[in-house]
């Protein structure tokens, strides 16, 4: 099978090169995934540059321990273990497969039945790769700012993979939504049911006089003081991304910026099998739609990559995968 493999850290287009590689056998308690889709999370990223460099912590200080990167997968179930109880070949599927190993960036991928859920029936194998670890990430960070209906929530970085999922998310649980985001990407955040839209180069949203019950930050760059200006008594603010200084702002300040019943924190993320299954619904409803900037083949994954560097898609970078 073709699989694109890395052996040392650095630029996508200098360590990434596809291969053929041995067609995994599933143990007994896995599925063996034909590969339909996959996405560019930032923890691939992460991965193949081996940056930030606190990042290989978990990824290998001196060489990368995945040799085939690539965590958010959709496809058809090709093959199962013996313990196998909830697929059947044939039944299409998707997951975040970043605790079995990684290895979405391939033609097969055997992982455990624990991290999949059955894909929604409503959309394809393209949109269904966009899925598990943004939409995720956006739904824990909302549940762990207590979103409730009628609240003020606040998305910093809407248009984004985490953001347009958040957007929508919030949405669903009955709140008014404010999205942050930047001109042209006005009117596709508006466009997922956003009350309001911000466009950041024109508008401060510290500076509307509104307070937010709740504020996920998923992107860029603000201040944890220009959050906590903005946030009601007894609100919540959650960063999940963004640069450096605003990942790491609520981890040596967050306790200092708590007061007045508001709390300041980072998402503690948690690949959750029920979590994807509660997003699934939400999508066979109609109340969440993956958001797709741009497709690759597998074979200009580090073109996909170079792009989702720029920092500036619209939703998901996917990688379609052919046979």
């Amino acid at each position: 099978m073709k699989a694109i493999v890395q052996t040392s850290y650095g630029e996508p287009s200098e360590v990434l090169e596809i291969r053929e590689v041995e067609k995994p056998t599933p143990k007994e308690d896995e599925v063996l995934i034909k590969i339909k889709a996959a996405s560019i999370t930032f923890g691939d990223l992460t991965a193949v540059k081996g940056e930030p460099f606190i990042g290989r912590l978990w990824t290998g200080l001196r060489e990368p321990k995945v040799k085939t990167p690539g965590k958010d997968v959709a496809g058809q179930v090709e093959e199962i273990g013996t313990n196998v109880t909830e697929f059947k070949p044939g039944d299409e599927v998707f997951g975040d497969v970043s605790e079995c190993g990684w290895g979405a960036f391939a033609e097969y991928v055997s992982v455990s039945e624990n991290v999949l859920v059955e894909k929604p029936a409503n959309i394809t194998f393209d949109a269904a790769g966009a899925v598990p670890e943004s939409a995720v990430v956006a739904l824990q960070g909302l549940q762990q700012g207590q979103i409730q209906s009628g609240q003020e929530v606040l998305i910093y970085g809407a248009s984004g993979g985490i953001g347009t999922f958040a957007v929508q998310i919030a949405k669903s649980f009955d709140t008014e939504v404010t999205g942050v985001c930047s001109t042209r990407n006005v009117e596709m955040v508006r466009s997922l049911g956003a009350d309001h839209v911000i466009d950041y180069t024109k508008e401060d949203f510290t500076q509307n006089g509104v307070q937010y019950d709740l504020i996920l930050a998923t992107a860029g760059y603000r201040s944890i003081f220009d959050y906590k200006r903005v946030l009601a008594p007894g609100g919540h603010y959650v960063a999940t991304g963004g640069e450096m200084a605003q990942i790491f702002q609520p981890m040596l300040l967050g306790p200092l910026t708590s007061s007045g019943g508001r709390t300041m924190t980072n998402l503690s993320m948690k690949s959750d099998k029920e979590d994807l299954a509660f997003v699934k619904e939400l999508i066979e409803a109609g109340k969440v739609t993956p958001v797709i900037d741009k497709s690759y083949p597998l074979s200009e994954l580090p073109e996909a990559f170079q792009y989702y560097a720029e920092g500036r898609s619209r939703g998901k970078v996917v990688i379609t995968v052919e046979h």
